[in-house]
């Protein structure tokens, strides 16, 4: 979706409080797949809020860097369709 920093960084700020997906690379080939709400964003970073059933720990932070360089990729799950946030 967004090319930029900013451009991220805006399309998440319009979709604070959706249900999202986010699969992160782990490092040494492990993926991490977990689901939660986007809770918060700041001027570097924005927070998600954890399934408390499925994580053991309640909020992790992501830079918009990270979604640039699709280290992170997150996909918003509406109603009628679902949207994928990546730096491409």
């Amino acid at each position: 979706m967004g090319k930029t920093i900013v451009e991220i960084k805006e399309s998440l700020e319009a979709r604070i409080g959706k249900p999202l997906r986010l699969k992160a690379n782990g490092g040494r080939r492990k993926t991490i797949e977990r689901s939660g709400i986007l809770e918060e964003t700041f001027p570097s970073v924005f927070i998600i809020k954890l399934d408390q059933d499925t994580n053991s720990f309640e909020r992790v932070s992501y830079s918009y860097t990270d979604v640039l360089t699709e280290t992170v990729e997150l996909t918003f799950s509406d109603e009628q369709n679902k949207t994928a946030v990546s730096g491409q």
